[in-house]
């Protein structure tokens, strides 16, 4: 597993032990998909749902994020994210971990005032529509700016469409594999 852009292109991130039950995201669907948010992520305030290895996060970081928030409910997820990013060197005023489950961080978060710009959430496969509840409480309690992108990584053969709140519609659709990543946006916007 490797950073695919920006300042750290090709460095190595340790990935999930075989115990871990993390799924990094594909270097192919992350390079891909980054492709396509382009400069959106520059200066970007970006969360990162269900974070597992961090590899999402610290790829925005690298093609210019301000800053990145890492959330997931292990804690064999937060120390490997920990790591990630103490192997980059990545500064402490950028970066924040938080350890709980992706719905409260986002009502935690929103309490607290902040706006993001990219929320990505990569739940397991196997609980997907935990992801899209996530992103859909994001945007119903403004936890995102008004241009904001949502990208819920999903299987393939999900059918997210059907379940999309009016709220949000499908910018673009990434099919990779097993796997394809849905860029949302706010209606409208």
């Amino acid at each position: 597993m490797r950073v695919t852009g920006g300042i750290w292109a090709s460095r190595r991130l340790r990935g999930p032990s075989k115990k871990q039950k993390i799924r990094p995201t594909p270097d192919a669907m992350r390079e891909r998909a980054f492709a396509v948010l382009g400069p959106t992520v520059d200066g970007a305030v970006v969360l990162d749902l269900f974070a597992g290895s961090g590899a999402v996060g610290i790829e925005a970081l690298s093609r210019g994020a301000a800053r990145v928030v890492f959330v997931d409910a292990h804690r064999s997820a937060t120390r490997l994210i920990r790591g990630n990013l103490e192997s980059l060197q990545a500064p402490d005023d950028a970066t924040r971990i938080l350890q709980r489950p992706a719905i409260r961080a986002v009502g935690e978060l929103a309490r607290s005032g902040e706006i993001f710009d990219l929320v990505w959430a990569d739940p397991p496969f196997e609980s997907w529509p935990d992801g899209l509840e996530a992103l859909t409480a994001a945007a119903r309690k403004g936890l995102v700016s008004a241009d904001a992108t949502l990208c819920l990584e999903c299987p393939a053969e999900a059918a997210v469409e059907g379940r999309l709140p009016e709220r949000l519609e499908v910018a673009r659709d990434l099919k990779g594999g097993a796997s394809r990543v849905v860029i949302l946006r706010i209606a409208g916007a």
